[in-house]
């Protein structure tokens, strides 16, 4: 038989589909996983114990029906796409019935841990002012830890991230990741831990919908972050964490802060210093400037008044220094106007003599020595005379 190409293949398989009317607008019931939304088009399967089947609906408005884990019955008809060789099943109509096993299984637990008061908010740790350490528990071979290395470094490129590896889905999901939330719960030096894997189904995530590794997260001494699935993905460990992020790229970014916003506030924080500083010591200047004004007025303020005060008194002093000089010199006069009057010589002027003997003034005449020469002394001049009876 003469070889044909993909694409001619694929004709085939397609006719094959279009001509059977048996399965043209045919109705299908099962539980619906891994839904995803692209403009406007709504991708997901429906499921049931032994099979799984992929659907699209090109009507928006079944998107509030097509809910994760729900139970549908679905209306339809099979298309295979030529160019991808993908059977899809058109959805052009979609009623619930209810909810799937899995789903009701998520939903008792909820409940179950929320009576017990595992979602409380108080009882939720806040997360440190500083983070210098995070330890990170998911796959080491998955996108997620490179997500949020990448993530965490560009922003702050000093942080230590300390990875626990393990598996994220599938049989001992749930014990490695519950044993390494005990185990990065009391390592030393860790700030707080990232518990973080991909999207996927309701099923996908099912070890982050149990029990054991909701009580571990809630034992769990330091702060979690779950950052489990897309932002429409909810589990478990998300109502008992400290904090949801919707991504594990956003959940590396609520644990840094970013260096250059840190430069940016720290350059604004620096020049907002600067300024207050100049600003202080401009005022502290301009305060100076007038108490030194305040200061050389008050002092030539001063200085005038002592100088007027030194100036009264320096008159008093010269004042009572004339009066007494002129009393002085009045005394003066008086006392020479006595010594005047007591002076030989003015004695003599007025017509007396004086008679000396031997060099002694003779008052009385009983005390010449009659016998010797004795000399009157006149105003003019003196003569030697010699007593004679």
């Amino acid at each position: 038989m003469e070889a044909i190409t993909v694409s001619r293949f694929n004709q085939y398989i397609k006719q094959i589909f279009d001509s059977e009317e048996l399965i043209h607008n045919v109705s299908i019931v099962g539980e619906v996983f891994g839904k995803s939304i692209t403009r406007n088009v709504i991708y997901f399967s429906v499921k049931d114990e032994e099979a799984t089947l992929s659907c699209v609906c090109f009507y928006p408005a079944f998107n509030d029906l097509i809910v994760e884990g729900a139970k549908v019955i679905i209306t339809g008809s099979p298309n295979y796409y030529v160019r991808g060789g993908k059977l899809n099943f058109n959805v052009v109509k979609v009623e619930p019935i209810g909810i799937g096993n899995l789903y009701e299984e998520f939903l008792k637990l909820k409940q179950k841990l929320e009576d017990e008061g595992l979602f409380n908010p108080s009882n939720k740790k806040t997360l440190p002012k500083v983070i210098n350490r995070i330890g990170v528990i998911t796959s080491k071979e998955g996108a997620v830890i490179q997500d949020i290395k990448n993530v965490a470094w560009r922003r702050n490129p000093f942080l230590d991230i300390v990875l626990y590896n393990t598996r994220v889905q599938g049989i001992g999901a749930e014990d490695e990741i519950a044993n390494a939330i005990d185990k990065l719960g009391n390592y030393k030096n860790i700030d707080l831990i990232i518990v973080a894997r991909g999207g996927g189904t309701l099923e996908d995530l099912s070890a982050y919908n149990t029990e054991k590794v909701a009580r571990a997260t809630y034992n769990c001494p330091l702060p979690i972050i779950s950052a489990v699935g897309h932002e429409t993905d909810f589990t478990i460990i998300d109502f008992v964490s400290d904090l949801r992020a919707p991504t594990p790229s956003a959940a590396a970014e609520l644990v840094t802060f970013n260096i250059e916003d840190k430069k940016h506030e720290l350059k604004i924080l620096t020049n907002s210093f600067y300024r207050a500083a100049r600003n202080y010591f401009n005022a502290k200047i301009d305060n100076l400037e007038y108490y030194k004004m305040v200061l050389i007025n008050n002092f030539e303020k001063k200085l005038s008044n002592d100088f007027n005060i030194i100036s009264k008194l320096n008159q008093t002093i010269l004042t009572s220094y004339e009066n007494n000089i002129n009393q002085r010199l009045y005394e003066i006069g008086l006392i020479e106007n006595t010594l005047n009057k007591l002076n030989p010589q003015e004695i003599l002027k007025r017509g007396y003599a004086k008679i000396e003997q031997n060099g002694e003034t003779i008052k009385e005449l009983k005390s010449l020595d009659k016998a010797k020469n004795f000399e009157i002394m006149f105003v003019d001049g003196k003569i030697k005379a010699k007593y004679k009876e």
